[in-house]
């Protein structure tokens, strides 16, 4: 498969590395331009190009950076981009820590419902509750006891599954986390946020999940 990724952080270097590993072609970008990416591209065999590319090179699209920069995406990245690419949030909102106030979160649209509104496409919500370097080391085979199992939020089923099986090729399994609209229940301070666990705990951790947003991730 072709994958777009624009954003090459932590999150987005871990899954260059892991997704050329499995055998797919991947096109990375990130604010610099592709000449800061000469050595990942060396490393991973990914093909280091400007956000535009990677919006239109793959079948899904990985969008991973900061909430706070998500504005500054090229108001045309997605123009003319054929609406059957999936395109991926990996972010999480961070007001005190990172982002400042978002007004639109803050009044309760969910994080990814407000990537949605800045980008102009659908989008699913993946990769956001693991640390990068869990996500990096920390695959196992399909099958494999305490394999880590991620949630993946969206209101399309057939984008969903196809994240889905992306996400097992790289070592771990994947949750049905409901619509978009759910996905407060993956964002930072609920029970699947940084705590790795398997299948059926993540199933557990969603339902116990409180939509009262934890207050160390307000805006002061």
């Amino acid at each position: 498969m072709n994958i777009g990724i624009i954003g090459a952080g932590h999150i987005g270097g871990a899954l260059t590395r892991l997704l050329t590993a499995a055998g797919h072609t991947v096109f990375v970008a990130n604010s610099r331009g592709p000449e800061s990416l000469t050595a990942l591209a060396k490393e991973t065999g990914a093909k280091a190009v400007a956000a535009r590319e990677a919006a239109r090179s793959g079948e899904i699209v990985i969008v991973t950076i900061p909430q706070i920069r998500v504005p500054d995406l090229p108001q045309d990245l997605f123009e003319s981009v054929d609406p059957a690419v999936v395109v991926v949030d990996t972010g999480n909102y961070y007001p005190r820590q990172r982002d400042g106030k978002i007004a639109a979160i803050e009044d309760g649209l969910t994080e990814s419902q407000w990537v949605e509104t800045q980008i102009g496409r659908p989008v699913l919500k993946a990769f956001n509750n693991i640390n990068w370097k869990n996500l990096l080391n920390d695959g196992k085979p399909a099958g494999s006891p305490g394999r880590i199992a991620l949630p993946v939020a969206g209101d399309d089923t057939n984008a969903k599954s196809k994240l889905i099986r992306l996400i097992d090729d790289i070592g771990f399994d994947a949750v049905d986390a409901g619509k978009l609209r759910d996905s407060w229940r993956q964002q930072p301070g609920t029970p699947v946020y940084g705590t790795n666990l398997d299948l059926a705990g993540v199933r557990d951790a969603l339902s116990e999940a409180s939509p009262m947003r934890n207050s160390d991730f307000l805006a002061e």
